[in-house]
C-alpha cells in the first residue's frame, strides 16, 4: 500500500496522540500467537492429552484470527475505503491469505488427532513449522495496519469519529468472544493502556460484566501489575 509523504509525516508526529484502533488488539493477537506456538513447539506428539490441549489452543486462535478479520474487513476497511477508495486493497489481498491458512492450519490440527501415534511427531513438527510462517506473516501484517492504515486514518478521521467506529465494532462482539480477548489482551498491555481500558468499562459497562472482566486478567498478571492497576482504579 502507498500513502504519501505528508501522510507519513502526520503519522510519525501523532501516532502517540491520536486514537489508535489496532494497538491493543493487536497487543493481543501478538501475545496469543506466540504463546500458542510456543505450546505446539513443546507439545508430546505421542501424549494424547497433550495433543488435544495444545491443539484446543490452536483452534481457540484460529477462531479469535477468523473473528478479527471479519471486524476489521467490516469496520476498519469500510471506513478507510469510504473516505480513500482503493487504501485498503493489499490489506484485503492479506485477509484472503490469511483466511487460506487458517483453513490449511485447520485441516493441519485434524490429521494430527486422526493420526496413529506413530505418525504423530512428523505431523506435529509440520503444524509447528505451518503455525510459525502464519504468525510470521501476521506480525508483519500488522506492523502495516499500524502504519499505513492508521496514516490514512488519522488523516481523514477525527478521534472521536475514530472512537465511534470502536464503539460500533466492540458493540459486535458476543462475550464470550470478548472475555477470551480482554484475557489475552488486558495482561500483555502497558500500565496505562491497562488502566485507560478497564476504567473506561468501570465507567460504562454493569458492574457484575466489569467483575468479571477483572477475574478474567487477573491470574494472568503479576502481583506488581495487579497492584499499580488497583491504585488506578481506585
Amino acid at each position: 500500500m502507498k500513502i504519501d509523504t505528508q501522510e507519513l509525516r502526520q503519522l510519525a508526529a501523532t501516532e502517540t496522540t491520536r486514537v489508535d484502533l489496532y494497538a491493543t488488539i493487536h497487543k493481543a493477537l501478538r501475545a496469543l500467537m506466540a504463546d500458542t506456538l510456543l505450546a505446539v513447539g513443546r507439545m508430546d506428539p505421542t501424549d494424547g492429552l497433550d495433543v488435544a490441549q495444545a491443539t484446543d489452543r490452536v483452534l481457540e486462535l484460529l477462531g479469535l484470527c477468523r473473528s478479527h478479520l471479519a471486524h476489521e474487513n467490516d469496520f476498519v476497511h469500510t471506513a478507510m475505503e469510504a473516505r480513500a477508495t482503493g487504501s485498503t486493497a493489499l490489506a484485503a489481498a492479506d485477509h484472503r491469505e490469511h483466511e487460506e491458512h487458517l483453513a490449511q492450519l485447520a485441516q493441519a490440527v485434524e490429521a494430527l488427532r486422526a493420526a496413529p501415534t506413530a505418525q504423530r511427531p512428523g505431523l506435529a513438527q509440520d503444524l509447528y513449522r505451518r503455525l510459525g510462517l502464519f504468525v510470521a506473516g501476521n506480525f508483519e501484517h500488522m506492523n502495516v495496519e499500524e502504519t499505513a492504515h492508521n496514516a490514512v486514518l488519522w488523516a481523514r478521521y477525527t478521534d472521536a469519529e475514530l472512537i465511534g467506529i470502536h464503539a460500533e465494532l466492540v458493540a459486535s462482539i458476543p462475550p464470550q468472544e470478548m472475555m477470551f480477548t480482554l484475557r489475552w489482551m488486558v495482561p500483555y498491555m502497558n500500565p496505562a493502556e491497562r488502566a485507560e481500558m478497564l476504567l473506561g468499562m468501570k465507567a460504562n459497562a454493569p458492574a457484575p460484566a466489569f467483575q468479571a472482566a477483572l477475574a478474567t486478567v487477573r491470574p494472568h498478571m503479576t502481583q506488581r501489575e495487579w497492584e499499580k492497576l488497583e491504585h488506578a482504579l481506585g
